[in-house]
């Protein structure tokens, strides 16, 4: 079976695969160009994907070159997943200082997409704990990047959608933690205007936070949800014991089972759920990684597969693009089982093309269901794109060149840095 993104679309087939197992082997000059990584396959839309040329299936480069427990101090190769890294290094006390919402992303993918997660607010982005990373490039150099100012390819490589050479490993910065549990803290929001309060205050306390919202609830309750705060655990004698369990989404349903009746009924459920406003434990697996827990769960979208869209607005404009943004999904009658806001803090990214920046990200999950879909996302990008605010490569698959060239000012300094035998079907898309 063809690689694909998570998502599964867009459907493009490579010329070739090739899997990497040797970090050190000189690639065969015979493959077929252009080159590309692909991880693990979690990201979403085409910054993965080829159309031609030969896609180097990196989860072959799976191993840790060293580790200092004293200091938090990881290096390893760039196929190396979040959760290998996990099972290694929370048993002796460190964590990762960035992670997305799954941990089945790869190393390398987390520094080509410079992933995020609930704490940008307070540590940044993926990027900002790299210490170094090794670069392969085409010609057969090799360039060790390090986040040293004036280093272009550092700043390059980092959300550089694995563009400028093959990123043969990384060495990471983790953070210190007392044991596997999380102190959080849930609660319920009416509408928008509770969550802008609310989220102001808890990121002043709380180094993670998250909110869900029901993106199907109109009027006075438009945008209410459920926000999560959360941090590690102190040290404490007895803790509760935890036991992670697994499904499997078994099979592709002829259609979506995402449906108007199902959100309906989904959203007001889980609105409704219990809160915890004066905290309790929490693993981090769930916390962290609630879907991981449904193997395959994008199989219920579908044979057709979906569409992510996650979006940032500039802090000026959230209050007033958030929910012109839902207003335009009620109206066109789609919703998402996942609609999670989260404000971004105010540290600059360290790379040239990175998502995270100032302001308020939006991210749902819609059904394809062809024209349609693509009539609505072309509407909420008009109001991204008047807001100033622009989408996430990792998380798209039909983004037009005008708004990720709006969105991402440093494209034109970004291409000098990459490799010419190197490229993807979203490059293509974006640039052309």
């Amino acid at each position: 079976m063809m690689p694909r993104s998570w998502n599964r679309l867009p459907r493009v087939d490579p010329d070739r695969v090739e899997l990497l197992t040797n970090r050190s082997q000189p690639l065969d000059s015979n493959l077929p160009r252009p080159l590309l990584a692909y991880g693990n396959g979690r990201s979403y839309g085409d910054v993965c994907l080829t159309e031609r040329g030969t896609l180097m299936l990196t989860r072959g480069l799976d191993r840790f070159i060293d580790f200092d427990p004293n200091r938090g101090v990881l290096r390893c190769e760039a196929g190396v997943t979040l959760a290998e890294i996990l099972a290694l290094v929370v048993p002796r006390g460190w964590f990762l200082p960035s992670t997305p919402g799954t941990r089945l992303a790869t190393v390398g993918g987390a520094v080509a997409n410079d992933v995020h997660g609930k704490n940008h607010h307070a540590l940044g982005s993926f990027g900002h704990h790299v210490r170094a990373l090794e670069l392969w490039r085409s010609d057969g150099r090799v360039i060790e990047c390090y986040p040293e100012e004036g280093n272009g390819w550092f700043r390059a490589t980092i959300g550089g959608l694995g563009l400028t050479g093959l990123i043969r490993w990384v060495e990471l910065q983790l953070i210190p933690i007392q044991n596997t549990w999380m102190w959080v803290e849930s609660q319920r929001f009416a509408n928008l205007d509770e969550f802008w309060t609310l989220s102001r205050r808890a990121e002043a306390l709380w180094p993670y936070t998250v909110a869900w919202i029901d993106c199907l609830a109109k009027g006075k309750a438009q945008g209410r949800g459920i926000l999560l705060a959360g941090q590690h655990a102190a040290a404490q004698a007895e803790l509760p014991v935890f036991k992670e369990g697994s499904k499997r989404m078994l099979f592709d349903p002829p259609f979506s089972l995402v449906n108007g009746l199902s959100l309906r009924v989904f959203n007001a459920l889980y609105y409704r759920q219990s809160v915890k406003p004066q905290g309790g434990l929490s693993h981090y697996v769930p916390y962290f990684y609630p879907l991981d827990a449904i193997q395959d769960w994008n199989r219920i979208y579908g044979r057709s597969g979906f569409y992510q869209y996650q979006c940032v607005v500039p802090p000026r404009e959230a209050e007033a693009a958030i929910p012109a943004l839902l207003d335009t999904i009620t109206r066109h009658g789609e919703g998402s089982f996942l609609a999670v806001l989260k404000t971004f803090g105010p540290m600059p990214s360290l790379g040239m093309l990175s998502f995270p920046r100032p302001g308020t990200t939006l991210a749902l999950d819609f059904p394809n269901r062809g024209d349609k879909t693509r009539r609505l996302l072309d509407k909420l990008d008009a109001i991204v794109r008047e807001a100033g605010g622009t989408l996430y490569p990792g998380k798209d698959a039909r983004m037009p060149a005008s708004l990720f060239q709006s969105g991402y000012p440093e494209w034109e300094a970004f291409k000098d840095y990459v490799d010419p035998d190197f490229s993807s079907r979203f490059w293509q898309r974006v640039t052309s």
